[in-house]
């Protein structure tokens, strides 16, 4: 995985990247719930959370 902001790309379009694929992480874990998928339902959206970068990010937390 990546360390930091991808080189050559504004960090605003970082942030679009990952709030997009934080979304659609959490609709997925959403639509596997319903599907009774609980445990991977359950895991998507954890996963969708860590990665949105608001509040908690597994990319933006690190210091190197």
């Amino acid at each position: 995985m990546f360390a930091g902001p991808m080189p050559g790309v504004p960090a605003s379009m970082n942030a679009s990247i990952l709030w997009v694929l934080a979304v659609i992480l959490v609709v997925v874990g959403v639509v596997q719930l319903l599907q009774g998928q609980l445990i991977f339902g359950i895991a998507l959206i954890v996963i969708g959370l860590l990665v949105g970068p608001g509040g908690t990010s597994i990319f933006g937390s690190r210091r190197a």
